[in-house]
């Protein structure tokens, strides 16, 4: 009887939470400097295209973190500029009850996987209005990007010495 008093009597760990509270476009930018001089040449459409990726984090409240995504996809056929787009796409996320490795996970993985469908159909859209084919930017593996992050960081930390 009274181990089932102990075990009222202890407290229960924290429960685990983690959600989207909100999401949002934080900056948004589309250039196109050779329109229309670009549509009246008679080039083949095969673009390179230049994708770069970053993330920040911040905290804004009690385990409340905002995430945001920025993403520049850069389209150049022959050295020339033919349109730049820049998105920052944000979300505020509630991440309650994690341990510091699991939410930095969180924070530097998943909340950056969330928000990337969103950037990519906003990239695809500001690129169809600018007159130009559809932009269908391929899915992104955050997890590989964050294990690679991390074993970046872990390089740069100096190792302690041991005296002799």
């Amino acid at each position: 009887m009274s181990d089932d008093n102990d075990k009222q009597a202890q407290p229960s760990p924290p429960a685990q939470q983690f959600s989207i509270n909100k999401l949002y476009i934080k900056d948004l930018s589309f250039e196109s400097p050779d329109v229309p001089e670009f549509f009246s040449k008679s080039a083949k459409w095969n673009p390179q295209v230049n994708l770069q990726i970053n993330t920040e984090t911040r905290t804004v409240g009690d385990d409340t973190y905002e995430v945001v995504l920025s993403v520049t996809a850069t389209a150049t056929i022959e050295d020339k500029t033919v349109y730049l787009v820049e998105i920052k796409q944000a979300g505020l996320f509630l991440i309650k009850g994690f341990e510091k490795p699991l939410r930095d996970g969180l924070l530097g993985s998943h909340c950056p996987a969330a928000l990337f469908p969103f950037a990519r159909e906003a990239i695809s859209g500001l690129v169809s209005q600018g007159g130009f084919p559809q932009l269908l930017l391929e899915p992104i593996n955050f997890d590989a990007l964050y294990a690679q992050h991390m074993a970046k960081v872990k390089q740069t930390v100096p190792t302690p010495t041991t005296p002799q």
